[in-house]
């Protein structure tokens, strides 16, 4: 007797389809991994454990107390008690990685023109104090006071036992190879945690430096964030260890309770930038979250102090 063909009702493919779904949803979540541990973050938790309170992070040492990215700014930052610094880098002209956060030096100096296309002697010739006011252009107290553009190997030097966040801002070339050889020489590699919004920046930088903690890049954020809203972290294995983050981002609301107890269950700190306002640090405080970048960290500080 010849065999009939053997089908499937549609609602049998229907159910062996969502039977699939459901199986692979359970091994990714078998299979998933938390981020992995980092020295840098194990140093983080000390300090808040002591302070009590979330890292305090300098934006460009503090961006609205002293002219940013400067040492002048970072060891006022300091003087307040802060926890952490965060600065931006660029290669100049020369070779050498300088601390600005702009391609150009229109808007913090009194040059013109492209960091790249100046040397470091150009760059340190130009006033880095020159366009800051802290009274909206009433007055310019930094002005002619020798404030200079730095290095990242003086910062380094001058703070080699603090926590820094470093933003690479340059666009090709790479500068991975010399910034990852500038890390390892001051042994920073447990200090620093490097973010970037280019992809291209990142993925060469965890190439040369693995060793290094890194946040994620915008096209790493944006998965973890939607599966977030479904509940479906669990089926991410960050290799990333601090999203740093705005409150809102791409028309959503990026930094939610929801946002942050799913950023921990799977390891991985949650940073917001940058946070100024008096009202907006106790609403953000109150997420839970594990640091906040502020361009006014001595409000900050008088608030979790209180």
């Amino acid at each position: 007797m010849p065999h009939r063909p053997f089908k499937l009702s549609k609602r049998n493919l229907a159910l062996l389809g969502l039977g699939s779904v459901i199986f692979i949803i359970i091994a990714a979540h078998v299979l998933a991994q938390p981020a992995p541990p980092h020295p840098f973050f194990a140093s983080a938790a000390q300090i808040r454990a002591t302070r009590q309170r979330p890292l305090v992070i300098a934006h460009q040492g503090g961006e609205g107390l002293r002219p940013s990215n400067t040492l002048l700014a970072f060891k006022h930052a300091m003087s307040l008690g802060v926890d952490m610094l965060d600065t931006d880098v660029h290669l100049s002209k020369d070779g050498v990685l300088v601390l600005i956060h702009d391609e150009t030096v229109n808007r913090t100096t009194n040059g013109k023109g492209a960091v790249r296309e100046h040397t470091l002697a150009e760059l340190q010739a130009l006033d880095a104090g020159f366009n800051f006011s802290p009274d909206g252009g009433k007055t310019f107290p930094f002005r002619g006071q020798g404030v200079q553009i730095p290095t990242l190997e003086a910062l380094f030097q001058a703070y080699p036992n603090t926590l820094i966040g470093i933003e690479i801002k340059q666009a090709p070339p790479t500068i991975a190879v010399p910034f990852c050889a500038l890390i390892r020489k001051y042994g920073m590699s447990d200090k620093v945690l490097i973010s970037s919004f280019r992809p291209d920046n990142m993925l060469a930088f965890r190439r040369e430096c693995p060793e290094v903690a890194t946040s994620p890049t915008e096209n790493e954020i944006r998965p973890f964030f939607f599966a977030s809203l479904l509940w479906m972290e669990g089926v991410i294995s960050p290799q990333w260890h601090a999203l740093q983050v705005p409150e809102y981002g791409g028309g959503f609301h990026v930094l939610t309770p929801r946002f942050v107890a799913a950023a921990h269950r799977r390891g991985v700190e949650v940073h917001p930038w940058t946070i100024n306002e008096p009202d907006d640090l106790r609403r953000i405080l109150a997420l839970g979250v594990d640091g906040i970048n502020t361009d006014y960290p001595d409000r900050m500080i008088l608030m979790v102090n209180d």
